[in-house]
């Protein structure tokens, strides 16, 4: 077991149940088993994260906690790449996808456990001009869905799901085109098409483990993307995936790269990080920066010494 570590979190107060000081009572006594000692500050959105994490910074701990979905982990591991304070992962949100891939435990008690007695392991961030995403990044479709979705949300007090399912049927009645043309390695492609996906590392595109991640320590981005399908071309698209045959597909395409450039003839893209939508100017350089991020792991997850904190090879 490691020494006792320094340790702040942050947690997302809209993720729990009830209010902030019960959430932090909750996270509080999740780590008591362990004998460590935690800070801990709320968050209640992205007015107020930076401020909560250079609170933690500040403290100059060993790790840094994000307590949340995916949106508050990816928005406090951004601040820690190129760090030496490793991050902590407590899956506070709906589908927890970083937390998923990397094997945290789900249930609060068992990801705090892992905190306190876990090593660190480096993992790979992707980046696009500046940005960092943990997940991945989307142009086209999703960035529109997630836009409508959160205006239903404030105009009309639409809860998440329904407004979500509002804004995809929306969506597909207006069935935009990108025009672009990308750069890939090197190599030059051009694609009309509605939606561009890049991953950090692989994501499966099949079976019933769509959309999971095996590693997040190869070195690369995943991209795909479909050209020019109409709504019931892009139906089989998502039957093909269901019986493993997407891939062979010859207007998908699925690649591997380490560099992406995307160029488009308009002067301004809705791009999505880690479901959070942005507006970025064209050309976007896509990159993945390889063990970027130290993230403490479950010890039998990290036991490779190639994987601790200033180890890892490039």
């Amino acid at each position: 077991m490691p020494a006792v570590r320094r340790i702040r979190v942050i947690v997302n107060a809209a993720a729990g149940s009830g209010r902030a000081a019960d959430l932090e009572h909750r996270v509080a006594a999740a780590f008591e088993p362990s004998g460590v000692e935690v800070a801990i500050r709320s968050t209640r959105g992205p007015h107020d994260l930076d401020g909560c994490v250079q609170w933690a910074r500040d403290g100059r701990p060993d790790v840094i906690v994000a307590g949340g979905g995916d949106g508050t982990v990816s928005a406090v591991a951004s601040a820690l790449v190129d760090q030496e304070i490793a991050l902590g992962v407590l899956p506070l949100g709906t589908l927890n996808h970083f937390a998923r891939d990397l094997g945290v435990p789900l249930d609060l008690e068992a990801a705090a456990t892992t905190i306190a007695t876990g090593r660190p392991r480096r993992v790979d961030v992707g980046e696009v001009d500046g940005r960092f995403f943990i997940n991945n990044s989307s142009l086209g479709l999703y960035p529109d869905i997630v836009r409508d979705r959160e205006r239903q949300q404030q105009r009309l007090g639409r809860g998440k799901w329904p407004a979500m399912a509002w804004a995809i049927v929306a969506a597909l009645r207006r069935y935009p085109f990108m025009d672009v043309r990308l750069v890939v390695d090197g190599a030059e492609r051009r694609r009309r098409t509605p939606f561009v996906f890049i991953g950090n590392n692989a994501y499966r595109m099949d079976g019933f483990a769509i959309g999971e991640r095996s590693r997040l320590d190869r070195g690369c981005l995943s991209l795909y993307m479909a050209q020019r399908p109409g709504r019931l071309r892009l139906l089989q698209f998502a039957l093909r995936a269901l019986i493993g045959t997407l891939r062979q597909d010859r207007d998908f395409d699925a690649l591997l790269a380490g560099d992406i450039v995307i160029e488009s003839r308009h002067r301004h893209l809705r791009v999505a990080l880690d479901g959070e939508v942005t507006v970025m100017r064209p050309p976007l350089h896509y990159r993945i920066r390889r063990a970027s991020l130290s993230v403490i792991l479950d010890p039998a997850d990290a036991a490779d010494p190639a994987d601790a904190v200033g180890d890892a090879s490039s």
